[in-house]
């Protein structure tokens, strides 16, 4: 089943978890409810990662704050149109950014592939009061293309047993292109969004096309 979300993902380049372009298919719509969370093969919460870890797909909260896959062929492009070519300080400086988001991307860049109680307690962020402000700032991050989620770590306790639920780990968008071996597209945001609709036209449905066209201000 994998293997056919993977066919899925190349046929589509951009594939959320769940419903969320209209007349697009969805990861959870495609797969049976009984196989999520189940830790085994067919389990797509675990797809979510090995995409990603295997280098297939970038994961992250990319479009309307939601879960979304790009396929490493659609992902140059996606970042082009959808993120911003100048860096987060310079953005920052003109107010287009937070403070507690440039703060995470420095601690990032800085530890690729960071989990998230560890990014929390550097960013002095780990009181359950600032739980929010965190959330926004990397969710902030992934919808401007900053960083994308890397995978997720088992957490242990002293005696190395694992200890709770699996923690998120978040890499930059230019490390995990380069650990891959991708390039970062070097047109203009016009030419990238000129080229993903070419990947569109045909596979895509016109309500999808459209819908995503408003969204993203394309």
């Amino acid at each position: 089943m994998y293997e056919e979300m993977k066919e899925v993902l190349r046929q589509y380049g951009i594939l959320p978890l769940a419903p969320l372009i209209p007349g697009h298919p969805a990861v959870n719509a495609l797969t049976k409810a009984e196989n999520w969370h189940t830790d085994t093969e067919l389990d797509p919460w675990g797809w979510r990662v090995r995409f990603p870890g295997e280098g297939f797909a970038g994961y992250g909260k990319f479009i309307k704050k939601k879960a979304v896959l790009v396929s490493r062929e659609w992902l140059p492009e996606f970042a082009a149109a959808a993120g911003s070519p100048r860096s987060l300080e310079e953005r920052y400086n003109d107010g287009l950014c937070s403070p507690e988001a440039l703060k995470l991307l420095q601690i990032i860049r800085a530890d690729q592939g960071i989990e998230t109680r560890q990014l929390r307690t550097e960013a002095d962020m780990r009181a359950k009061e600032l739980k929010a402000v965190f959330d926004r700032a990397v969710t902030e991050l992934q919808g401007t293309l900053d960083i994308v989620i890397s995978g997720v770590k088992e957490r242990h306790n002293a005696e190395g047993e694992k200890n709770g639920w699996n923690s998120t780990s978040y890499e930059t968008l230019e490390h995990w292109l380069g650990e891959n071996g991708i390039a970062a597209y070097s047109g203009s945001r016009e030419k990238a969004v000129e080229g993903l609709r070419s990947r569109m036209d045909g596979v895509w449905t016109p309500e999808a096309i459209a819908w995503i066209t408003k969204t993203m201000s394309w």
